[in-house]
Formats: C-alpha cells, sequence, structure tokens
C-alpha cells in the first residue's frame, strides 16, 4: 500500500492541487488538537505508517436500502443459508474485536447475538471457529510461504477500517477529488477527516469519508455517503483502539470440548493452480463508473429462480438485479455477471 499511495502522489494529488485547486487545506481545526496538515501531508501520513501491532473493537453499521433477510428454516437449502449469512455479514450491524501482532499473528472474532465466529492466525497455524454449530476448521500455511502471503483461509480483517481505507486509497485516480473535512476523534483518539468525493455522476457513491489516526497515520473510520445521501450507508470503525502488541495469549486456540474438527490440507502443485480455472472478469469503464463482468454460465440457472434470490432482487430486461444504495448487481439469463457501484441501468447497458 505504502508504494502505492507513494506513487499517486506526485502524478495526482500535486497536479490537482496546482491546476485545478482540488485539494483544500481546512482554515481551523476540528474537534481534534492535531497539525494543520494538507490532504497530501495525511496521504503521506497514511502511507508510511509503521504501525503493525495494534488491537481494539470495530463495529459496523449499514443501510443499504435492502430488505430484510428471512431467517432460514429447517427446510432451507443450504445454498441459501450461505447466501443469507453472506448477505447478512454485509447488510446487518456487527461488532468484532480484532487483534494484530504483524502479518502471521492476527485474531478477529466476529460477535453476533447468539454466536461467535472466531479467525486466528498464529505463525503456521490458521483457525476459523462457529460456535453456533461448534465447528472448527484448521489449516497449517506451508513453511516456505512469505508472511503475509495468502493463507488457506479468506482474510479475516477485510471489513476493518484498515483494509476499506486501503482498497480505496490504492483506486484514487484524477477521477477523485481529495480534500480535508474538520479533524474528528474516533476511539477517543484525534484524527484527520480525509474526503474522497467522485468527480463523476455515473456512481452511486457521494463520498468516502476516511479518519485517520494523527499519531500512528492508521485509518481509523470509513464512512461511505450514497450520492444524494445526508447520512452514510455504510460505515466501520474503531470502538476502541490501542495502538501496542496484544499479549500473545490471545493468537492461541485450542477447540472446546465437543467441536468437530476438519484439517484442510494446503494445496501446492496442481491442486494449487486448481483456482486459475475460474472465470476470469473483464473489466469496464474507469474510476468509480468501473464495471466487473464475470462470463456466461458463472451463475447457474436455478439460482435465479432460487426463492431469497428472489426476494433480493427485481426482474429487468433479460435477467435480475440487486439495487442498493451503494452497488448495483445484475444477473443475466446466460448466467453473466456484472457488479459495480453504478445504477443498475449502466449495468444493462453495459450487458447489452
Amino acid at each position: 500500500m505504502k508504494h502505492r499511495l507513494v506513487r499517486w502522489l506526485p502524478a495526482i494529488v500535486v497536479p490537482a492541487a496546482i491546476a485545478a485547486g482540488a485539494i483544500a487545506i481546512p482554515l481551523a481545526a476540528g474537534a481534534a488538537d492535531l497539525p494543520v496538515k494538507s490532504p497530501e501531508d495525511v496521504l503521506r501520513l497514511v502511507a508510511s505508517s509503521d504501525t503493525k501491532a495494534f488491537s481494539g473493537t470495530v463495529e459496523q453499521t449499514s443501510d443499504l436500502g435492502l430488505p430484510s433477510i428471512p431467517k432460514t428454516g429447517g427446510g432451507s437449502s443450504s445454498a441459501d443459508s450461505s447466501i443469507a449469512s453472506t448477505l447478512s455479514l454485509l447488510m446487518g450491524d456487527h461488532s468484532a474485536k480484532v487483534y494484530v501482532d504483524g502479518p502471521t499473528k492476527v485474531r478477529v472474532q466476529l460477535l453476533d447475538q447468539l454466536a461467535e465466529r472466531d479467525a486466528i492466525r498464529n505463525g503456521s497455524d490458521v483457525w476459523l471457529y462457529q460456535s453456533s454449530d461448534q465447528s472448527v476448521t484448521h489449516a497449517t500455511v506451508p513453511a516456505h510461504e512469505k508472511s503475509g502471503a495468502a493463507t488457506p483461509t479468506p482474510d479475516a480483517t477485510a471489513t476493518t477500517p484498515q483494509a476499506l481505507a486501503e482498497k480505496f486509497l490504492a483506486a484514487v485516480d484524477p477521477s477523485t477529488k481529495v480534500t480535508l473535512g474538520p479533524n474528528t476523534k474516533v476511539a477517543n483518539r484525534d484524527a484527520y477527516d480525509l474526503v474522497l468525493t467522485p468527480r463523476t455522476d455515473a456512481t452511486l457513491v457521494g463520498s468516502v469519508s476516511i479518519a485517520v489516526d494523527g499519531q500512528t497515520g492508521l485509518p481509523l473510520q470509513v464512512q461511505v455517503t450514497a450520492r444524494g445521501a445526508s447520512s452514510p450507508s455504510f460505515q466501520a470503525w474503531f470502538k476502541d483502539f490501542t495502538p501496542s502488541a496484544p499479549d500473545a495469549s490471545v493468537f492461541s486456540f485450542t477447540p472446546p470440548k465437543g467441536a468437530k474438527v476438519t484439517e484442510q490440507a494446503p494445496k501446492t502443485g496442481e491442486h494449487a493452480s486448481a483456482g486459475t480455472n475460474r472465470p476470469k472478469p473483464t473489466v469496464t469503464g474507469t474510476g468509480w463508473a468501473t464495471i466487473v463482468s464475470l462470463p456466461a454460465g458463472t451463475i447457474p440457472a436455478q439460482a435465479l429462480s432460487d426463492p431469497l434470490v428472489a426476494q433480493l432482487t427485481q426482474p429487468v430486461g433479460g435477467g435480475r438485479a440487486l439495487s442498493t444504495s451503494l452497488v448495483s448487481v445484475l444477473v443475466t439469463a446466460d448466467g453473466r455477471l456484472l457488479a459495480g457501484a453504478v445504477p443498475v441501468s449502466a449495468l444493462e447497458s453495459a450487458a447489452q
């Protein structure tokens, strides 16, 4: 991330400040007591952050304008349950405990109302635990794997403010206006408010606000506001934050008594390359109006008639569409999938 941001600074931020006046330096400090900086300074602060150990509680809320997901009963298919579980992570409100001590010591505890999900990496050991069904998955990272390389499990910190901010900042280009809002406080820490605003009205996103810790340069909060909205449609923030190494004991995990443990063997050789057979996406458009498409046959025909899919989508010409305040998804009759932070009409045009 550091190299990507530094690469963008001279090419994007400085010319924008000179030629278009895109960077606005605040005339007065906000609620936080911080030295006055420009957006360029704050981008450098994020890029130079070397905080590798921290812990805290992350809160997530979302209001994407979707109907409530029905609770699956005993007769629901496993597909229904999987779809509902995935969407609930995006649509619901969640709280998680996050512990990080370098790339090989990470623990995230997702706390639902009546259950807990844990994702832990401790050196070469990776554990996934679900309290609802007492299931445990264990995998071992190969010894030759480089530190921070892909593990056999998804990135458990994908929805932390740091990870979300990295995705937005790495995509900054001339289609983005970069400014600073009033300084703020998050988790009782002074922070700069870095604001990214699309220069095009072809996107559903109105703005992205990133609260950057004034001391460590770590993003503490991300708020995404839909075009025309007065409040964020999605936000994730640290409720509390400690920029120091957690106790080593939090990365230790012993399966609870009676839990079903599944061993997942690491993929090597030709098994590791099996994932290369996945459909390759096609990218059209630029910046905030980018559309990602997957080829025909990606989505099986029976998925369009799934009751849960029918409830969450609307029929459109040639398929069904999922429309939210920030993102749209179109599944065509021939199994193509198109998605982007654009209106459904833009996906329909791209599909034709």
